[in-house]
Order: C-alpha cells, then sequence, then structure tokens
C-alpha cells in the first residue's frame, strides 16, 4: 500500500496517473488495499442508513438525461407540488423508526428561489432536525444567502453531485455548467454545511471519465464529507433508457478508488442496489462503502426496503451508524459533542 495512503491526513493533491494506477488495479487487490484503508479510517462494521424523500416531483426545466423528473421527458413519473410538512414529518419518522439516522429531502427544482416554497422548506428542516436526524437537502444550485438560512435552520449536509467528469457533462446536461455545480457546492461549504457530492456511472462514460470526476472530488480544497456512488436506473422515456445495467465489479472500483482517495469520507452505496444481490452488496460494503439509502424509493426510483435491508444487516453482521457522528483527523471515532443544529465539518 502507498505511505501516502496511511498518513493522518488525507490528499488533496491527487494527480491523474495516481488514480489511474489505483483504478485499474487488479480488483482483487484494490479491494484489499481499500479494506485496509477502510479499517484504519472507518468503523468497518458500521454502516450509515439514510433515507432519500422527494418533497417536489417533476416538471424540472433541466435537461439531465438520466432523470425522469425533467419536463421535456414523457415518463411516468407524476408530477406533484411540495409536500405539507406534515406529511414530511412523518416520512421522517417512518425513516427514523426504520433505522435511519439520515434524512435526505430532494426537490426537482434547477435552484432555490426565495419564496414561499423554500420557507417551508426551512420549517420542514427544522422539524426533522428536531427529530435527532442528520438532515439534508437536495434542492438544485444554491447561493451562499440561501445556505446560510439553510444552515441556520439545522441543516447538516447538502447533496449536490457532480454526475460525471468535466468533460462528458455536456453530454450528460446542457441546462447548467460544471462550474454553476461546483460555485453550489463552495456556497455550501462556505456556509459551515456538510458537503454530500458523487457522481453517476452507467451514463455512456468512459473509465477516463470517471477517473476525472473522482480527480475533481479528491482535490477539492476539502473532501467532501459524502461521496455518493449512484449506478444509473435507466428509466423509460428518457434520453439513457436503453443504457445497459453496470456491473457489480464497475461499482467496486469506483467505490474502493474513492475511499482510498477520500479515506474519512462516508461513500454511499446510492442508486441501483434494488438490482443488486446482498453479495454483491456485501462486496461493495469491504471495498469501503459505509452508507446505503433505504425505503422503498430513492427519489422517484425503486430501492430495497427496511425490513431487505436489516435483514442484511443482520446476515453480515452491520450495526447501523448514529447520527451527528464524526471522525477525528487521526481516524479516531467519536460521537459529535455539538448540539444537532450544527453542521459536522
Amino acid at each position: 500500500m502507498t505511505d501516502a495512503l496511511t498518513t493522518s491526513t488525507p490528499r488533496t493533491d491527487w494527480t491523474l496517473d495516481e488514480i489511474r494506477a489505483i483504478y485499474y488495479k487488479p480488483v482483487l487487490e484494490l479491494i484489499v488495499e481499500a479494506a485496509q484503508v477502510h479499517k484504519q479510517f472507518q468503523a468497518t462494521g458500521e454502516v450509515q442508513v439514510c433515507t432519500l424523500l422527494s418533497v417536489k416531483t417533476g416538471g424540472c426545466p433541466e435537461d439531465c438525461a438520466y432523470c425522469p423528473q425533467a419536463a421535456r421527458y414523457h415518463t411516468d413519473v407524476p408530477v406533484h407540488k411540495l409536500l405539507s410538512n406534515e406529511v414530511v414529518l412523518q416520512a421522517a419518522q417512518k425513516a427514523k423508526d426504520g433505522g435511519s439516522t439520515r434524512f435526505c429531502m430532494g426537490a426537482a427544482w434547477r435552484e432555490v428561489r426565495d419564496n414561499r416554497d423554500f420557507d417551508r422548506v426551512l420549517e420542514m428542516v427544522e422539524g426533522v432536525n428536531e427529530m435527532g436526524l442528520e438532515v439534508c437537502c437536495t434542492l438544485g444550485m444554491v447561493n451562499e444567502y440561501q445556505a446560510e438560512r439553510l444552515k441556520q435552520a439545522g441543516l447538516f449536509a447538502y447533496n449536490h453531485n457532480l454526475d460525471t467528469s468535466e468533460e462528458n457533462y455536456n453530454n450528460i446536461i446542457t441546462t447548467r455548467t460544471y462550474g454553476d455545480r461546483l460555485n453550489t457546492i463552495e456556497n455550501v461549504r462556505k456556509a459551515g454545511i456538510s458537503v454530500c457530492s458523487g457522481g453517476i456511472i452507467g451514463l455512456g462514460e468512459t473509465n477516463e471519465d470517471r477517473i476525472a470526476m473522482l480527480h475533481v472530488l479528491s482535490n477539492l480544497p476539502q473532501h467532501p464529507e459524502s461521496v455518493p456512488v449512484n449506478a444509473l436506473v435507466p428509466v423509460e422515456g428518457t434520453p439513457l433508457a436503453e443504457q445497459p445495467r453496470v456491473s457489480v465489479w464497475e461499482m467496486i472500483r469506483m467505490i474502493a478508488t474513492a475511499r482510498i482517495l477520500m479515506p474519512q469520507t462516508m461513500v454511499r452505496l446510492s442508486a441501483g442496489r434494488q438490482e443488486m444481490t446482498v453479495t454483491e452488496q456485501a462486496l461493495c460494503f469491504l471495498a469501503g462503502a459505509n452508507s446505503i439509502f433505504s425505503g422503498e424509493k430513492l427519489l422517484t426510483t425503486p430501492n430495497p426496503g427496511f425490513a431487505d435491508d436489516q435483514a442484511m444487516f443482520e446476515l453480515l453482521g452491520l450495526t447501523p451508524r448514529k447520527s451527528f457522528k464524526t471522525e477525528s483527523s487521526c481516524g479516531v471515532i467519536k460521537d459529535a459533542a455539538a448540539p444537532v443544529t450544527a453542521a459536522a465539518e
């Protein structure tokens, strides 16, 4: 294992050649190396359970080629306006009862606007936060002022994925730029909110695109606290409806490489789990994944339910990670002493 990987301070100066050398290792050797890094920096038998709820679905003006919520595509996803606070808080309580410690709310917006809907989302954030859950939002682009308001409401984390490499980005999305995504991540970071940012594989990208995306994430001034690794779930009516499913080995390569590059980060095994066996998921956990989304839907696509995941945890000897837990700089796990209104850095 490279000496740089055994240091207590994560690197933010990875070169593309270094990342290629890791990514293209023989897969079993890659898994072993990632597992060693995972054991050094994380509690290896611990996995965070998260739930993602679509609080406003469909009608999005963006043209993300993978997304069934884009207004321009003809899919079976029904459009619904912003859910009531009562419905959202009930869903959050159900998620907590099912074992989730992070509750994520997604709205099909291009960007946050300073209006009554945003005020209602802020109320939702406050309510979920008061339940003792880490609360996360993915609402599209946010400016510095909006990020500050979310922080003040008690937002723990904000998700804004890069999706793919900058070179491949225009093949997937043309209605906003790669720079727009990086600006939102910067605004979230400035507000002191935990950053959740990853990508999707299976969009028709090359291995070099995947490596380039990991290069951007691992060379941010501070690594994202959370990196979701999603496998495309093709949806009829979208431009990527006919894309083949990615193999578990492709997921493992992404997860293991992300774990080695960003050892203190939560690496989330996200979309695509519905099609994976328990054995395949176990290999992903071995390679460094330590978070999943549980619940019947992941925004609008099918996802394993709480009962299935509880059975998997029992079989594999995994325990759910507590809310508001952080890692010290030397990799020693500790419970955060800050109140639940503070975001982890």
